[in-house]
């Protein structure tokens, strides 16, 4: 009962909210973020402590619950984003996507470490090597969080874009490299590092990558292509879930994060003549109005504002989120830049990049666990995950009014309405 409330409640307040965000010009993620920022210890727990354990126990079953609910919504909001991506413009454009992507994840990354560095030894927890702590810390600020960027642009109508396509990919090299990195400073706080690590590491990555592209393709393209035979759109839904799903079983499986091969899998699904969009529309109305506004959500009910009235701990948050949003920033600019683009084009990839996100909670809890954060710090990292993915819409939304739309985009978004032409009519414009 109690689970079957939280995800009404959830889901009715990210609505409202989301639709309220609408209403005064910003995205409606923004909203959804902010539902479970209101749920959580951050009001409700502090307003009615005794309803919010009711309502919200802290017990591992009933948390696990909810998580899992998440977890399915995370990877298919993922998947159905990397259905979406544009390979064509990818090809022409990798290496601005290449560059975009490896300045903003060394930039943010050596600043982070330097942070580690010098704050103050009251934010470090007892017992933990500095160094450790600092390649964590870098690590948690480089990353990027492919689940709220693709959410933004879609709530923005930016997916058709070149920017919009660009920082998707560039967002999925950053967390790629992020997984790998995170994976080596674990080992370097538990057991130490080895070049068999590093090793291993690498070959899984590029092995998975390359598998999937020339051995993944043609079966991902067979199979939906059977399933088409059906007339009626399920068949085909069914089947794209059940490669989303296989796809990040895989990666978690060899390692990695599941995000990253359900992405990837989304990529295979729709490859240019591998399965009508059309039939995937109802799939993708249900991810983006239902399962990514509960993913939403329930990463709002992460964030305890409360911990920041402890100076230290407010002075530490401030200075971490200045670091990475000028980290990324910088990072996405300078790669832009050196491809030539405009310096608005630069903007927008920097605040697209900037959402954080899942991806840095997924970090921090990973690093509370190994005991790499403490209570303090993992509020510092969930902070600026929160507070950097409610900003990117406004910025990007900023940011691309002042990037010129080209022909090439309003061909691409023409295609793209007919490809979804099956879309429910509820389905409003924002989205």
């Amino acid at each position: 009962m109690i689970f079957l409330l939280q995800l009404a409640l959830l889901l009715l307040l990210a609505l409202c909210l989301g639709r309220l965000a609408n209403r005064i010009g910003l995205p409606a993620v923004v909203g959804e973020l902010l539902a479970g920022v209101l749920l959580g210890p951050s009001l409700l727990g502090l307003l009615a402590p005794g309803f919010s354990d009711w309502l919200l126990p802290t017990e591992a079953g009933q948390m696990h619950l909810l998580d899992a609910v998440s977890q399915l919504a995370v990877l298919l909001l993922v998947g159905i984003t990397g259905v979406q991506l544009d390979l064509q413009v990818l090809r022409r454009r990798r290496g601005t996507a290449l560059r975009v992507s490896l300045a903003g994840l060394l930039i943010p990354l050596v600043l982070g470490v330097l942070t580690g560095y010098f704050l103050i030894g009251s934010l470090i927890p007892s017992g933990t090597d500095r160094s450790v702590f600092a390649l964590f810390l870098g690590v948690a600020l480089s990353v990027s969080a492919i689940p709220v960027i693709a959410k933004t642009l879609t709530d923005l109508g930016l997916l058709h874009r070149d920017v919009g396509q660009l920082t998707l990919a560039a967002g999925t090299v950053d967390d790629a490299v992020g997984w790998f990195l995170l994976s080596i400073v674990s080992a370097m706080a538990t057991a130490g590092l080895h070049g068999g690590t590093v090793a291993l590491s690498v070959l899984h990555l590029v092995g998975f990558v390359t598998v999937a592209w020339f051995a993944g393709r043609p079966v991902v393209r067979f199979v939906l292509r059977l399933a088409d035979r059906s007339p009626e759109s399920g068949a085909t839904i069914t089947t794209a879930v059940v490669i989303i799903l296989l796809g990040g079983a895989s990666t978690q499986a060899l390692g990695m994060e599941a995000v990253f091969g359900a992405f990837v899998a989304g990529v295979l699904v729709g490859a240019r003549g591998t399965t009508s969009l059309a039939r995937l529309a109802p799939l993708r109305t249900m991810v983006h109005w239902v399962l990514a506004p509960l993913f939403l959500a329930g990463a709002g009910l992460r964030m305890d504002l409360t911990a920041l009235r402890h100076g230290d701990v407010l002075a530490g948050a401030i200075v971490v989120l200045l670091i990475a949003v000028l980290g990324k920033f910088a990072g996405a600019y300078v790669g832009a830049r050196a491809s030539r683009l405009t310096r608005w084009e630069g903007l927008a990839l920097g605040a697209g990049m900037n959402a954080r996100g899942v991806v840095q909670m997924v970090v921090a809890a990973v690093g509370l666990r190994l005991g790499v954060l403490d209570t303090a710090t993992y509020t510092i990292v969930l902070f600026v995950a929160i507070t950097t993915s409610m900003m990117a819409p406004p910025m990007l939304r900023m940011a691309m009014a002042r990037v010129e739309y080209s022909a090439e985009e309003q061909l691409r978004k023409a295609e793209h309405d007919e490809a979804w032409s099956t879309t429910t009519a509820t389905e409003s414009p924002d989205r």
